[in-house]
């Protein structure tokens, strides 16, 4: 494995362990899909998880990562990120983001959706909708010969020009052996920044989050749980990509998510 900056470049044997860690994650996140409807405890989509680890005999990557206790991140509506499986119900027009994680031969997968429950306001599928295509016009950003932040760039153009505002306490992350490796990859533009070229062999989690309302977060008193302060919806949407000489090639991609007609 190089490094170049302090990223940890891939050889081709290393993405093929990461696109199956990858692949696996995304068959869990297919299956947490469908689990997903009015009445259901967040608590099941828990053991769903944990259920599909052990066919895949894989661990979960979140469970006990800096003292998590859960193995999914399980946030509705105004939360954010790292909102925990509970007893709650999810009720009609709400909207659930699940962000999962495994750990494959020694290397991490990671991903995450916003679901709907039920059915759900126009709004409310926009703002899902803009966040998604967010992180799609972000992949397309990450070929070789661009910057890193081309990549926030245009996540933050798109998500702001539809009206909504990026998160900016959170970021995404080069992934591999570690699940948070250099270089952060943040879904807006810092004020300071010393970019960087993009090469073939890095291995990207980007992941946008996205809310309806302002982008100020606050913390609950769990010390995970990330909520909007505006109490207005968020929406999370998160691949693992490989930098390749063909352009990014998504790790964790999902029929399921994305169906026949779109693009990734």
């Amino acid at each position: 494995m190089k490094k170049y900056l302090g990223i940890y470049l891939k050889n081709e044997k290393e993405i093929n362990i990461l696109r199956e860690a990858n692949r696996i994650v995304s068959i869990i996140l297919d299956a947490l899909q469908e689990s997903v409807r009015p009445g259901v405890k967040t608590i099941d989509l828990e053991e769903t998880a944990l259920t599909w680890c052990s066919r895949f005999n894989v661990k979960p990557a979140f469970k006990g990562y800096r003292g998590f206790p859960y193995a999914i991140c399980c946030s509705v509506n105004e939360q954010v990120v790292h909102g925990f499986p509970s007893d709650r119900i999810l009720q009609e027009g709400d909207i659930v983001s699940i962000d999962f994680g495994v750990i494959y031969q020694g290397f991490y997968g990671d991903s995450a959706r916003t679901f709907p429950v039920g059915t759900i306001s126009n709004s409310t599928q926009t703002l899902l909708d803009v966040t998604r295509d967010a992180l799609d016009i972000g992949i397309q950003s990450a070929v070789v010969g661009n910057q890193l932040y081309d990549i926030s760039r245009a996540i933050q153009r798109y998500v702001e020009d539809h009206g909504c505002s990026v998160v900016k306490r959170f970021v995404g992350h080069g992934i591999g052996r570690s699940l948070h490796e250099k270089p952060e990859i943040p879904n807006f533009i810092p004020q300071r920044y010393s970019d960087i070229p993009l090469k073939t062999g890095m291995v990207l989690a980007i992941e946008p989050m996205v809310t309806a309302g302002k982008d100020e977060v606050e913390i609950l008193s769990d010390r995970w749980t990330a909520v909007t302060k505006d109490n207005s919806l968020a929406a999370h949407f998160e691949h693992t990509i490989a930098l390749t000489s063909n352009g990014p090639e998504i790790l964790s991609r999902s029929y399921a998510e994305y169906g026949q007609g779109r693009s990734h």
